[in-house]
């Protein structure tokens, strides 16, 4: 995990959104992990975007997942929904996103939108502590990682997490092939 220095979230909640803080106060039990194993590390926040921060901390591509949010559209109704993907591939919103989602169009979700919904951050949004009712599509590759390093819900901080807990979010459905390799 780099040089990254990890504690548990849980006993930082400066260093999360407050969605993720509430998250992690009703973490499933069931979870592979428990919330005392969700790990974040203070980082520099004009290094939070994914290609700064793994070489500045020494955290490869393949180890860091990025959270991106996908507004699709059928008629007047808009879905949203959270995409899991290693830093090495990006989510096929075109394709396998649109049709899960079953709507005509499918888009990233505005900068605005993705703030005033998430309640994190642009650039630090995290699947943990999403709206309960988004859908989150976690690539099977993330899933298949021991851990990787993801955001927080702000930029001055980065999360660790074992890669099946992704996949057992509530909401979370891992998929085969959301993404494609870059």
């Amino acid at each position: 995990m780099g040089t990254l220095k990890l504690e548990p979230a849980m006993a930082r909640p400066d260093l999360v959104a407050a969605p993720v803080a509430a998250a992690l106060e009703v973490w499933p039990p069931e979870a592979p992990v428990d919330a005392d194993q969700v790990l974040v590390a203070p980082i520099d926040p004009e290094l939070a975007d994914t290609a700064a921060f793994c070489e500045a901390y020494g955290v490869q591509l393949g180890e860091s997942a990025n959270c991106v949010l996908v507004a699709g559209r059928r008629g007047e109704i808009t879905r949203y929904a959270a995409c899991i993907v290693l830093a090495t591939t990006r989510a096929d919103v075109n394709g396998v996103v649109r049709r899960h989602l079953d709507v005509r169009k499918a888009s990233f979700a505005p900068m605005e939108d993705a703030v005033r919904l998430s309640g994190m951050e642009y650039g630090g949004i995290t699947p943990i502590g999403l709206p309960a009712t988004w859908p989150i599509l976690v690539d099977a590759r993330v899933v298949a990682r021991p851990h990787v390093i993801i955001g927080s819900g702000v930029r001055h901080s980065k999360i660790a997490i074992a890669g099946p807990a992704l996949g057992a979010l509530p909401n979370a459905e891992v998929i085969e092939g959301l993404a494609r390799e870059i």
